[in-house]
Formats: structure tokens, sequence, C-alpha cells
């Protein structure tokens, strides 16, 4: 950046670059020797490099935390989803789930996969009622949480968000739903069972990811049933949560190891693989808001909102 001259400073430029290709190449070739001289003495290969990505290089943030950490055991024995049946089994959850206004047919088709998703769920016709007096008829009669599935208004078919509203105290989530694969649209998709699933939930690390995984574990009952072999998954990387429903199955393979000199037989050996199955539906969700209390778009107060200056850098995450 320190040459004036356009035309040294293009030549210093690729000069630079073909010596770091040339180095690159040469450790790839000493790597690669390395591997088939070990693999020859029967040794284990040389350790691979790391590769740097985004999710490895994330700056350091403060409010991480490690679910051993005895504040944040006390935080959860006091938070809003203590009661709830995943962490205390002291009520089964009941979720509703209802729609936006003049739901298209897209829309019944996913509710109905939505349906096969969560097992304690149950849905009602929105009936042009304004979002508050769902709430307060959801609250008064025992559901433990709310789910309103939004669409685009100017372009019918597009489901685009998401709102989740903890019963009867809150907190209330807004997600923007994105990248939307239907079951039937899943090349060897399956069938859903009535058992209820297992749930896996990744890298919710922060404070406030600690508390959104308590949020979305909470729609799940705490016992599944091991039987039915289904798994719910909730993967967090980047921000975006994706979700996906699946089954699973073990199975017992035979497999053939060459032998170890020349005419010596091929040795067979039993080896468990695991198989998945895609159920659907398959979405992503990015946290829009997170609200304090149920729902309330005129004096709500938020725990979390994106903001421009917090966002300084591609590699700094907040769940």
């Amino acid at each position: 950046s320190g040459i004036r001259n356009k035309q040294k400073r293009s030549e210093l430029y690729h000069k630079l670059k073909h010596q770091k290709e040339a180095s690159g190449a040469k450790e790839r070739r000493k790597r690669q020797k390395d591997a088939a001289r070990a693999e020859e003495l029967g040794l284990e290969p040389p350790p691979k490099p790391v590769q740097h990505t985004l999710e490895n290089t994330r700056e350091a943030d403060d409010t991480m935390v490690d679910p051993e950490d005895a504040e944040v055991m006390a935080d959860e024995n006091d938070d809003e989803f203590a009661g709830v049946s995943h962490f205390a089994n002291a009520r089964a959850p009941k979720v509703l789930i209802t729609t936006s206004y003049k739901p298209s047919k897209i829309m019944y088709t996913f509710l109905s996969e939505m349906l096969e998703l969560l097992p304690c769920a149950e849905y009602y016709k929105r009936n042009g009622f304004p979002l508050k007096k769902i709430v307060k008829f959801a609250a008064n009669r025992d559901y433990t949480d709310l789910l309103v599935v939004n669409e685009d208004r100017k372009q019918a078919g597009i489901i685009n968000g998401l709102l989740l509203v903890h019963l009867p105290d809150g907190p209330t989530a807004h997600f923007r739903l994105s990248n939307l694969k239907l079951g039937k649209d899943i090349k060897g998709h399956g069938r859903t069972t009535s058992h209820k699933p297992e749930l896996i939930l990744n890298h919710f690390d922060t404070r406030l990811g600690h508390r959104l995984g308590r949020m979305l574990a909470s729609l799940f009952p705490q016992d599944p049933q091991f039987r039915g072999r289904r798994v719910v998954t909730f993967h967090n990387q980047r921000d975006f949560i994706f979700v996906r429903h699946h089954r699973y199955i073990f199975e017992e393979k035979e497999t053939r190891d060459s032998g170890d000199a020349k005419g010596d037989s091929a040795k067979k050996k039993k080896a468990v693989t695991a198989r998945l199955q895609e159920l659907g539906p398959r979405f992503s969700l990015k946290l829009l808001s997170l609200q304090k209390g149920t729902f309330d778009s005129r004096n709500g107060e938020f725990e979390w909102l994106p903001k421009k200056e917090n966002k300084t850098s591609r590699r700094r995450f907040f769940l």
C-alpha cells in the first residue's frame, strides 16, 4: 500500500501471491509424504492442520456460560421455565399454534408437519382475533406456550416469521423463518410416529443463547420415548438456528479387511453403523428480538434487540 506506482505495486502483489502458493504447495507435499511414510510403518498419520472458520475464530464473549456454574443453575431455578415439565416435571407442556390472517394452502401443510414435530401442540384457527386476546385465551386455558406462524402479506405461500410466547409470564421471542423445506419435498423422507421425540440443543453457549435454548426446550416433554427413535435438533451456527427432524436406526454390518500379507483371505469384522432418515419439516430461524413478558408491541420491554453498534465484526455472535 506504500508503493505509489500502480504497475510496481501489482508486480509485487503477484510475486508475493506466487511465493505464498508455492510455500503452501510445498507444505502439502511434505504432509502427504509424511502420511504415506506413517502408513508404511503402521503408525498414526500426523494430525491434519485445523482449518480456520468463523466459528473457531469467533470473538471472545463475556456472557459465555458453563451449564454447571452455580450461578447459572440458581438462575435456572428461578426463571419463567422452572415450572415447565422439561425441567421440574410440574406440568406437561401444552402448545397452541395459530397463524397470521388468511393462511394459504402451504401454511396448512406446514402446520400439519409442525403438529407432528411437537407432540403436545394443538391448532386453533385465527378467526381475525388480535394477538393480545389470543394470549389471554391461551393463558386462561393452561397452555404453556403460544406459537404464531407468520406469512408474507404481499406474496402468499412465503412463510417468513415465527412468534413464540411463553405463558403465562413470557418471555416472547420473534424469529425470522427461512429456507423452509416441507417433508413431502425432501427426498427419501419418512412418516413420523406418535412417540415423544428426543431433543438435541447445540451451541447455545452465551447467556442469551442459554435462555433461548431453555425456551425452545420447554416446548417438548421431558420423558422421550426412545422406542420411537425420533429426534428433533436445534443447531445454532453463527446465530442461525437450524431445525431438523429425524428418525435414526442402528445396524450391525459386516465389513471386510484385506489380509496383512499377499494370499491371506479377507477377514470379516462386525461394525455398528447409524443411519438417519429425515422426517421434516426443515427450516432455519434467526432471532430478531426477545421481549420480557407476553406480547406487547407498544409498551413491551425488550431483553435483546440487534443493534448495529454491537455488530462490530463478522466473528461476533450473540447466541
